[in-house]
Formats: structure tokens, sequence, C-alpha cells
């Protein structure tokens, strides 16, 4: 699999380079230029799960690693369900959340867990990545205790939900967190400053487990073919709620390698940036806003060059795929409550892919929103905002009462800069 950098061309690497590297020269992202159709959709897509991912990344990182390893590294990574839950005749809900940390990046970073174990030729790697909530339990959880890997997690401070918190902040061991005062775009910035010294980098063996890295992007591809398996013969319509836009990116190489689905609604809450921009056609992210969908107040995302690699940077051919919608938190509760109307509770984000699926939809289409999270993720808001009363599953309720291990730090990058390299 030859990925280039989107920044700097001349750099290539292939799939193991990229995953371990993380992120190219320049702080430009790898890529492939262009991602091949499957020859056998219809044979793929009457698989099983487990089986058709193993032939959708073995088919994404183009027969690199053989067959039965991939296979292998799938069953290992994908050890949960992946339900559909029907809301209304047209309308579906995909439901990501049965993974170990309740929420759609176990995907990602189970299998880049899988990846990194099996590549890492060195006696130690750092994991250093940033998170707006979800992505940090998942990583946290995905490498906890693995032999020769530390990872370093960075989040706002105060602006992701406690029980968040404590999923990944209690674990210890090969696990540290990093509670940093300012937002998630801070935090994303500090990671990218890191990478950019080349003494850091080789002091820690450093690689990166967020959606900048390709083996958790292409993870994520599999589930878009569960939605088409089901409806392969319908004009499908698939909503996104959208943050960092590594799950929008990843349905897009779904849809180029074959998937049908007929569009994408990318759906942001208050930090608009790409809304704005499919609009006006001005890149122009503005300082990040609180709001109730916290996992996703990130202004400046940093997958969005990979989403106009895949359409060339044609903004007109991108727009006729892809369409954007902002909503407001009172718009976001007001999804909430119309889901539990039709007997369905959701989180916050959930309930903005579905707001922005009702709005899209027309007539003859069929409508699946993702949903990213457990309604426990976000029980504060869940409980007040629909009245219920929501019990705690397992995960959650083991860590509840643990202690938070993490360390506040404030978001100067020199700093954090300097504390690596002591």
């Amino acid at each position: 699999m030859k990925l280039y950098n989107l920044k700097i061309a001349t750099q290539q690497v292939d799939f193991k380079q990229a995953v371990i590297e993380g992120i190219g020269q320049d702080r430009g992202l790898f890529f492939v230029k262009r991602f091949k159709p499957l020859e056998n959709l219809d044979e793929i897509l009457g698989m099983e799960f487990v089986e058709r991912s193993s032939h959708i990344i073995h088919h994404l990182i183009d027969g690199e690693l053989p067959y039965q390893q991939v296979n292998d590294m799938v069953k290992s990574a994908f050890d949960f369900d992946v339900p559909m839950h029907k809301i209304t005749d047209n309308v579906t809900c995909l439901e990501l959340f049965h993974g170990k940390t309740l929420a759609f990046k176990d995907f990602g970073a189970r299998f880049m867990a899988q990846c990194v174990a099996a590549f890492n030729k060195k006696n130690n790697v750092t994991i250093l990545t940033a998170t707006s909530g979800d992505t940090g339990a998942a990583v946290a959880h995905a490498f906890y205790k693995i032999p020769g890997i530390n990872v370093k997690i960075l989040y706002p401070k105060g602006k992701i939900s406690n029980l968040q918190e404590k999923l990944f902040c209690t674990l210890g061991e090969n696990i540290e967190t990093y509670a940093v005062k300012g937002d998630f775009d801070d935090c994303q910035r500090m990671v990218k400053a890191a990478f950019d010294s080349q003494e850091i980098r080789d002091k820690h063996n450093l690689t990166s487990a967020n959606s900048i890295n390709i083996s958790r992007l292409l993870a994520q591809v599999c589930y878009y073919f569960e939605i088409v398996s089901k409806y392969y013969d319908d004009d499908l319509v698939v909503s996104v709620p959208s943050g960092n836009f590594g799950n929008l990116t990843a349905g897009l190489i779904a849809k180029q390698i074959g998937a049908p689905i007929k569009r994408f609604v990318a759906v942001t809450n208050a930090n608009d940036t790409v809304p704005r921009y499919l609009i006006e056609n001005t890149w122009s992210p503005n300082k990040t806003v609180e709001t109730a969908s916290n996992a996703m107040d990130v202004s400046d995302p940093s997958n969005w060059p990979r989403v106009m690699s895949l359409f060339n940077n044609d903004l007109d051919e991108l727009t006729q795929v892809v369409s954007a919608q902002i909503k407001t938190d009172k718009q976001t509760y007001d999804a909430m409550k119309d889901l539990q109307n039709l007997d369905y509770i959701a989180e916050p984000h959930t309930a903005i892919a579905y707001a922005g699926l009702i709005d899209s939809l027309q007539e003859g289409e069929q409508g699946v929103f993702v949903s990213t999270a457990h309604p426990s993720k976000f029980i504060e808001t869940v409980e007040e905002v629909l009245s219920v009363d929501i019990e705690l599953p397992k995960a959650l309720n083991e860590v509840k009462n643990k202690t938070n291990l993490s360390t506040t730090i404030t978001n100067d990058t020199g700093k954090f800069n300097a504390y690596l390299l002591k």
C-alpha cells in the first residue's frame, strides 16, 4: 500500500510505516491518491461483519499483509456487535457503541492497537494523542498494559463529561492522562507541535492514535458496509455527527471503493467551520465554543484535507455527495425528545445526526443516522433533558468512584515539549 504525505508528496510510506509514524513531515497526513474499487462487492456484502471487514481492510491495504493475519487482527479488534435499530419505516440508527468503551472509537482504536503490536520493532513506542472525549477512552483501553507501548493522552480540562473522563483517567499503568487548561484545538495543537520536533519523535518513538492515524480510519470504513448490506437496493442517505471528520472520511472511502451510498449529511454543532466552508468556499475556523455535544467541539478538523483529497480538491464535486448542517443545543435537545417519542433514547451526538437526517431526507430515500456513543456516557444531559433515569452499564459502573489520575497542565506547547524532552 502506497501512502503519500498530503503536504509533501515526495514523502511516501507503506501501511506499516504510516501506522507507526502517525503523521508525516510538516504535519502532513498520510493518504492514498485513490482507493481501488472492490471487485466482488455482492459476495462481500453477503458475509458476516468480521469476515467482511477482514476482506475490506485487506483490500484497502492492497494486500500488504496476508489475509489470515488481517483476519486475526480484525477478530481480536471487532469483538462486539454492530446492531441497527429501526426508528421509522425509512429511518434507521446504526449503533456503534457496543464496544469496551461504549463509543464508535473502539473500532479504530482496537484495530490500531493490533497493528502497532504487530508492527512495533522497537522496545518502546509512545502513543501521543488528543481527545475531546471518546478517543481517549478507546485508545487507553485498547493499549492498556500492552508491553513496550506507553500512552499519553491530552484532553480539555472540564470540557468532557465526568464519566467520559473516569473511563480513561483511572487506569494508570502505561496510560498517562493530561487535563489541559484550554479546548480540544489547543490539545491537538500541542500534539502536532510535539510531532514537529524530531528530537521528541526520536526520544519517544512517537506515533499518534488520533483519527489522523490511517489504521483507525480504515477500520471505520467497515461499518458503512454493514449499512449497505441491509439497504443495498435503496437510495441510501447516511447522516454522520461530525467533529474531527474522521467518521465522514471513512464513509467517503467506503463509497469510493463501491458502497452504494447516494449521499452523506455531515452535521456539526456550533463549531461550524465545514458547513460555512461548503457555503462560502472560505476556510475560517472560529474559536472553539462549548456545546452539549462536546466530543464534536472542534473548530479546525484535522481530517478535512483527506476529504478534499478524495474529491481532488474540487468543492463542486464534493458538494454533490456531501451536504452539511449546523445544529444548536436547543435543536439537539429537541431531537433527543423527538427520538424519545419514538421510543429511542439517544445522547446529544446521536441526536444531532438524527436531526440532520430528518431535515435532509427526501421522498423515496432510506436514511441511516450514525449513533456514536451510548446514552450513559452523557448521563447528566440525557437524564435532565428527557426526565429519565439511565442505568449505568458495567463499564461505567466500575469506574464511577475511582480516583482520577490526571495531571493538569497549561496549553503552552513550549512547556509541554520541554517536559517530553526531560
